[in-house]
């Protein structure tokens, strides 16, 4: 498909044409099929969590002031900045820059392991006064959605840690698909605790 612009120069018009088939996602198709299935997924059980909450105001406030909001920001600074590592090394990748790409992935994988680490430390530090899934509602679904995400912070972990091998193997030189699904998914990753934050902590 084509797309036709016209401008006025000199007093002459001048036609553009600009191929749509130049433009396309990053990554696999697979890949955003995959990352759809899993915001669905999220959809739902954030969803399912604020219908909860208007029929069970008193717990579910009760239940975010003994959350650690301190601990969830830093979660979200940690994300964040591993996101944004993870776009420097596809723009070191465009550009050819495998030290670059694999220094960055690095970064990118310090900062996740430090949100694996709150929040472990988060879940512990609640199981340790005696909450736990089976508290009351609130808490059931704060485990099983932040424990969802975690599961995904996890698995995209393992996917940057494989895209650092295949970095130092060269690769990704003549194929930028498969980095850029995996970085794709480490995106989501964010976007889905930016979400879930200020809708279990803050709101």
């Amino acid at each position: 498909m084509w797309l036709v612009f016209i401008s006025m120069n000199s007093n002459q018009l001048n036609f553009t044409q600009i191929s749509l088939s130049e433009k396309k996602l990053p990554g696999d198709l697979a890949m955003w099929i995959f990352i759809l299935v899993e915001l669905t997924a999220f959809a739902l059980f954030f969803i399912g969590f604020a219908v909860t909450e208007q029929f069970n105001q008193q717990i579910f406030t009760e239940g975010k002031a003994k959350l650690h909001t301190v601990s969830g920001v830093i979660n979200t600074i940690a994300l964040i900045t591993s996101s944004l590592f993870v776009a420097f090394s596809v723009n070191a990748l465009h550009r050819n820059k495998m030290k670059q790409v694999a220094i960055h992935l690095c970064f990118a994988l310090i900062f996740a392991f430090v949100y694996l680490f709150v929040k472990g430390w988060e879940y512990q530090s609640l199981f340790s006064i005696g909450i736990d899934i089976e508290t009351n509602t609130f808490f059931t679904l704060y485990f099983l959605i932040t424990a969802f995400h975690f599961l995904h912070v996890v698995l995209g972990m393992v996917i940057l840690g494989f895209m650092l091998v295949r970095t130092f193997k060269n690769a990704y030189q003549n194929n930028y698909s498969g980095f850029e699904s995996g970085a794709c998914y480490w995106h989501m990753v964010d976007m889905l605790w930016i979400i879930l934050f200020p809708l279990i902590y803050v709101i």
